[in-house]
Order: C-alpha cells, then sequence, then structure tokens
C-alpha cells in the first residue's frame, strides 16, 4: 500500500480551529512552564531566591514546574499533533468535534488548577501525580473524551491501513487512562486533602509503575507518534522500514510496563521485583534503539537536508537524544551502578536528557511543521530564527546534562566515601558546597533552552500574521507504506 505523496485538499471538513489553539497553547505553557525550571534551578544554585515566602519555595514550584512542562506543553502539544495526524491519516473529520473541543477547555481548567494549588502546598505528594483527587477525577473525565475522539476517529476512518503513529497515540491514550486511575485510588478526607489507598512498598510500587510507565508511554510512545509523521513529513520520503516501526511499537509497549521496579533498588521492594525492573529496562534498550535507527535513517540519501533545514536538526537531534537517554537508563537501572546514582543529580541529569534533549526537540520540530499547515502558509516566517533557536536549544541541553553528570557522580561518590572507622568522609554539607557551581550551570543551560522558546515565541506570531498563501491542496505527503522503499 502506498500512501506516499497523497495530497490533502484544503476544502475539505477537517477539525482544524481546535488543534491550532492547542498549538498556541504549547508554545505559551512551554514558556510558562521552563521559566519556573530556569527560577527553581537558580533557587537551588542560590536559595536567597527562596524569598522566605512559601508559596515561592523549590518544594511548592518544583511540581508546579513538573506538571507545567510534561501536561501542560507536552500535553498540549500531544493534542494537537494526535488530532492533526489522525485526521490526515484516516482521511476524515475527528469524531465527536464538540467533544474534541472539551478536550481543550478541559485540560486547560486541568492546567489552571495546577497553577493555583500546587503553590498552596496542595499536593497529594506523588511525584508526577502530585494533584489532588478532585483535579485527577477531571483529568479522568477529559482523558477519557480524548480517547473516543481519538478511536472514534479510527473507527470512521476512509482507509484501511492504520498508520503506524495512530498505534503508538492508541497505546499511549489507553496506558496513560490505567495508569492515573489506578495511581490515583485515594481516600478523600476534605476537598483537598486525601490519601493512598495503598500503603508502604505497595503504594511505592504503583506509584513508580505508574512514574515510570508515564515517561515509557506518555513522553516516549506518544512523541513517537509525532516522530513517526513529522520526519518522514519533512523529509519528504517514507519512513526507512515501515516493518520495523511495527516491531519498534510492539517490543516497546510490552516491553516497558514491567520495567517500574528499577526506581526501588534498595527499597522494601522484594528483590526479585527490583531485578525485573531491571531485566527489563536493559531489554529495552533494543527496541529504543532500533526507534532511533529508523528515524535517523529516513535520512538516507537527503543527507543535505540535515545542513540546510533547521527543522529537520530538531528533530534528527532529537532522536539522537532519544538514542543517549535509552542507553544511560537501562545502564543506571543496572543495580551496582544505580547504588552510585541513586536519589543523585544523575538522575536530574538522566530525565533533563529525555525531556530537554528527546521530549522538547521533537514537539519543537514538529510544532515548526505543523503550525505553517495549519495557518496555510508556504513555511515559517524565519529560517534564521529557527536556527537560532535550534542552537540555543542544543547547546542548553548539553550544559544542563553536563551540569548534572558533574554533580551528581560527585554526589555518589561523596555519599559513599567511609574512614576506616565506618563514618563518612564528607558532610551533606559538602556535597551542597560541590554541587554549586554545576546548579550555576544547569541554571545557564535552562536560560537558553527557554530563550530559545522566546524565539519560537516570536517566529510563531509573525508566521501566523503573515499572509496566507492561497492553494488549492496542501502539499504534504501522508507518509505511509512504500512498499517499493521499505527496508527490512
Amino acid at each position: 500500500m502506498n500512501l506516499q505523496n497523497t495530497a490533502i485538499p484544503t476544502t475539505d471538513d477537517y477539525e482544524i480551529n481546535v488543534i491550532k489553539l492547542f498549538s498556541i497553547m504549547a508554545v505559551v505553557y512551554g514558556i510558562i512552564g521552563m521559566t519556573v525550571g530556569v527560577f527553581i534551578a537558580s533557587q537551588l544554585a542560590w536559595p536567597a531566591l527562596n524569598f522566605g515566602i512559601p508559596w515561592l519555595t523549590f518544594s511548592h514550584l518544583r511540581p508546579l514546574h513538573t506538571n507545567a512542562v510534561i501536561f501542560a506543553f507536552g500535553g498540549s502539544a500531544l493534542f494537537a499533533t494526535s488530532y492533526y495526524i489522525v485526521q490526515r491519516t484516516c482521511k476524515t473529520r475527528l469524531f465527536a468535534p464538540y467533544l474534541a473541543w472539551f478536550t481543550f477547555w478541559g485540560w486547560n481548567l486541568v492546567i489552571v488548577a495546577a497553577i493555583i494549588t500546587l503553590p498552596l502546598g496542595l499536593t497529594s505528594t506523588k511525584e508526577y501525580a502530585e494533584l489532588e483527587w478532585p483535579i485527577d477525577i477531571l483529568i479522568a473525565v477529559v482523558w477519557v473524551s480524548y480517547a473516543i475522539v481519538f478511536f472514534g476517529t479510527l473507527i470512521k476512518r476512509k482507509t484501511s491501513h492504520i498508520y503506524v503513529a495512530n498505534w503508538f497515540f492508541a497505546a499511549f491514550i489507553v496506558t496513560i487512562a490505567l495508569l492515573h486511575i489506578v495511581n490515583s485510588m485515594v481516600v478523600p478526607l476534605s476537598f483537598w486533602k486525601s490519601y493512598s489507598l495503598y500503603s508502604g512498598a505497595t503504594d511505592a510500587m504503583v506509584q513508580w509503575w505508574y512514574g515510570h510507565n508515564a515517561v515509557g508511554f506518555y513522553l516516549t510512545a506518544a512523541f513517537l507518534g509525532m516522530m513517526y509523521y513529522f520526519v518522514p513529513v519533512q523529509i519528504g520520503r517514507p519512513v526507512y522500514s515501515y516493518r520495523l516501526s511495527i516491531i519498534h511499537f510492539w517490543a516497546l509497549i510490552t516491553s516497558y510496563m514491567w520495567a517500574g521496579g528499577h526506581h526501588l533498588h534498595y527499597s522494601a521492594l522484594p528483590d526479585w521485583t527490583q531485578s525485573l525492573g531491571m531485566v527489563f529496562s536493559l531489554i529495552l534498550f533494543a527496541p529504543s534503539w532500533g526507534g532511533m535507527i529508523n528515524g535517523v535513517l529516513t535520512l538516507s540519501g537527503s543527507w543535505d537536508k540535515l545542513r540546510t533545514d533547521p527543522i529537520i536538526r530538531f528533530l534528527i537531534v532529537a532522536l539522537s537524544f532519544y538514542a543517549m537517554s535509552t542507553f544511560e537508563g537501562p545502564m543506571m537501572s543496572i543495580k551496582t551502578v544505580n547504588a552510585l546514582s541513586h536519589n543523585t543529580d544523575w538522575t536530574v541529569g538522566h530525565v533533563h536528557s529525555g525531556a530537554l534533549g528527546w521530549v522538547g526537540m521533537i514537539t519543537v520540530g514538529s510544532l515548526y511543521v505543523l503550525i505553517p499547515r495549519l495557518w496555510k502558509k508556504e513555511k515559517m516566517y524565519s529560517i534564521d530564527l529557527i536556527t537560532a533557536h535550534f542552537w540555543l536549544a542544543t547547546a542548553g541541553t548539553i550544559f544542563y546534562i553536563v551540569s548534572m553528570w558533574i554533580s551528581g557522580i560527585g554526589q555518589g561518590m561523596m555519599w559513599r566515601a567511609t574512614n576506616p572507622d565506618g563514618t563518612l568522609v564528607y558532610s551533606f554539607v559538602d556535597t551542597v558546597l560541590f554541587s554549586h557551581f554545576p546548579y550555576i550551570g544547569r541554571a545557564f543551560g535552562g536560560l537558553l533552552y527557554v530563550s530559545g522558546m522566546f524565539v519560537m515565541a516570536y517566529n510563531v506570531y509573525k508566521t501566523i500574521k503573515s499572509p496566507a498563501v492561497q492553494h488549492n491542496v496542501v502539499l504534504e505527503p501522508t507518509p505511509g507504506i512504500d512498499t517499493a522503499t521499505t527496508k527490512v
């Protein structure tokens, strides 16, 4: 089946406006969430920036940063791209468009509720799932609505084939619903206070089963849905191996679910469960790199575009950071390595190599492809600004990661150093002093990264305001299966 070179008429009744708003909000939330991130990074370097104001302290703003960048920035981009991709690959309008609009307003209500409650200290204390139970219920309602819209569109599709990007989005939607509902089971004590239904090691396992699979399905599978559409579209070639993309999908989603135990090495969790998490983490290395290779080799025969097109640079460098993160993660899950890295800044560096390098860059690259098409523009307002954004994002990510590697490995070595009598060589204060300059490096890296987002916002604004190009068709190839060129 060959879907390559399929032109999409602009006159078709596609639901575009909701995608436009999600795209704009992705950029806005990116700036807000990353600015908060730079501020809290600066607080760790210079504690005086806490100002003695409780709702401005690191402990209150850290979960706000996490929710803003993952669920507000990343979530808005995922809603936008999934709604866009499913319509074009299925050649049909969104199922239940009013429900799609509900997901927009409902999701933004969730974000506003997070912005209000988290600085006030109203939190469940579960990492990546800090919001209290009334907001959790709203999230569940919005997410079920999202599933109805997405799967309804798939069911009413006018094509026989379901393109692989939709498989990744589908797995992400179903799994996040499962994770969120199970992890959010609580006993409410008041409107803003609840206790988990689980206890002890069980609660920790449920939380990290949720937490790691949020990484596996929300931050990996979903953004691979972006990758498998926008990389072929921007390059103008079919994905290198469609068969490999299918293997990548099934191997990834069947392995990720079992890896969460590696977050609980040296805990009350049974040792066999910890080891199972480690083994599946090591297994995940193979499909992760298989997917990376599939995306990068789509450039085969068009390597010159990497030099001339900064959007392709964003997409390919994102895959490079995906590779690095999915190598580092399995290595850190090995118990002997984890003894050095656990609860250090090394883990923070690992998270952000995925967040800034993989998720951030694939999102930005995808939005640069998407936005001109939404507003019927020939291209973004300024290619030079995209280039500037690329180098700011790349330099910022490298500064961030290297700073955290230095800090984390130093912390691990200092914490495990003992005198002959068994006492610690270094005090906690010594480790804090050691981390001061790496923390400054991290804040600087974050500042570079968010500066790129401001450049992007200006570029997006000027693109939207520029005159529309009048064409009868959008010359956008659907990145489908090309049996003549597909490689195994």
